[in-house]
């Protein structure tokens, strides 16, 4: 069996890790910053180094194809170098790290396989400075327009398009032009289960359905100590109201709902002033979306109830909308037998946390690869998983490819 060399592949996450670090370990590089661009520069020298045909597309996605012994669709697997403001050395680097590791493993062999090798990184997965997440990939499986993408902003005004150009991966390509044979994606799993059920593998079946909706509040501002209760008009207090009724109804309703309100800003944000405005983001997922669609309504009616007892003006902006996944059977049973033939613990699971490959799923065959998270830490500076882990998931990934890619 052909192994992979996880010394290295554990020295590449370093070396990456080391553009945009943060104090605590971790990283910043929010999509299309300096930081990115380093990050992008980096990898793509290294897939030069393997010989790799790289080619950046218009939304920044970048693909680097190692030619196969005839000219059919390629195995491709991948995911994202940007991260959170307070991200980890891992999530969404892993993918990508492993995917490269794979093809030096193959170069070093001397193999070439029948189909193509595609290893790719997808553009601003992340959502953090521009949304909708998975921005790349969604163009690259034709869910938005680039014009559509182009246009979207972040919290200072500036687009994405111009970000694209001003980085310099404005590329030439169309996205989707090239459409997999199969796609897989190797991911930390970002969440407790694995590391608390002292399983190896997660063997993933779905992605949660996500629904994230910006609200925004306007009431009046006024004296915090001469105002009565009972004339005021506080968008704060329908913010607050908002974040113990999600927290509430994901209980309720139970299963696979979750609910956040991650982010929240009041204004004038003072210690004795009545707030006249309150921005807040309201995060629902589940991996039914039936019940994802009931608990945005009931979110809704719970915000028009409020504010209208408390004569509060409220909008609504959809940030991001996607609906449930579900992986190809066949591929995620395959995932499933790698595994079990290196004798590794499995669990079935859905994904929380939405990924690059829910969108490949519109393209192509997917499946994807979960490694566990130590105490289920992930955005997050002390986010980890262990060095065995990390080798287990890549090899895993590079046997299945290897099968993938004699089809």
């Amino acid at each position: 069996m052909l192994r992979l060399n996880d010394r290295r592949l554990l020295g590449a996450l370093d070396e990456l890790a080391g553009i945009g670090a943060i104090e605590g370990g971790g990283c910043a590089r929010l999509a299309l910053t300096d930081e990115d661009k380093a990050g992008r520069d980096l990898v793509v020298g290294w897939m030069k180094a393997e010989g790799l045909d790289v080619r950046v597309d218009a939304i920044g996605n970048v693909i680097g194809l190692r030619a196969g012994r005839e000219a059919l669709t390629p195995v491709m697997t991948g995911s994202h170098i940007d991260t959170v403001r307070t991200g980890g050395r891992y999530d969404g680097n892993y993918g990508v790290l492993a995917g490269l590791e794979v093809v030096r493993a193959l170069n070093e062999a001397k193999l070439v396989t029948r189909r193509p090798i595609a290893v790719a990184f997808f553009t601003n997965e992340e959502g953090a400075r521009f949304q909708p997440d998975m921005m790349g990939s969604l163009v690259y499986a034709g869910g938005i327009g680039l014009n559509e993408a182009y246009a979207a902003v972040d919290k200072e005004g500036v687009s994405v398009g111009d970000e694209l150009r001003r980085i310099g991966y404005l590329g030439p390509h169309k996205p989707g032009a090239l459409k997999p044979h199969a796609f897989v994606e190797l991911h930390i799993e970002q969440g407790p289960i694995l590391d608390e059920e002292k399983v190896q593998i997660g063997v993933v079946e779905s992605v949660q359905g996500i629904s994230w909706i910006e609200y925004t509040a306007t009431g009046v501002s006024n004296h915090a100590g001469t105002t009565p209760m009972r004339l005021r008009r506080d968008a704060g207090y329908l913010a607050a109201s908002v974040n113990l009724f999600a927290r509430k109804l994901a209980w309720e309703m139970g299963g696979n709902q979750v609910a956040t309100v991650g982010a929240l800003s009041l204004r004038p944000n003072l210690i004795n002033v009545v707030p006249n405005r309150a921005v807040f983001a309201v995060d629902l997922r589940n991996t039914d979306e039936a019940k994802l669609k009931e608990a945005e309504a009931r979110v809704a009616a719970h915000i028009a109830e409020v504010a209208a007892a408390e004569r509060v003006e409220v909008e609504a902006d959809v940030l991001a909308r996607f609906e449930p996944v579900i992986f190809d059977t066949k591929l995620v049973d395959r995932v499933e037998h790698h595994a079990k033939a290196l004798s590794l613990s499995t669990r079935r699971m859905p994904s929380g946390a939405g990924h690059d490959a829910q969108m490949m799923q519109r393209l192509c065959p997917t499946a994807m690869i979960f490694v566990p998270s130590v105490q289920g830490l992930s955005h997050n500076v002390k986010e980890h998983t262990e060095a065995a882990d990390l080798a287990a998931g890549a090899q895993i990934l590079l046997n299945l490819m290897l099968e993938l890619a004699e089809e």
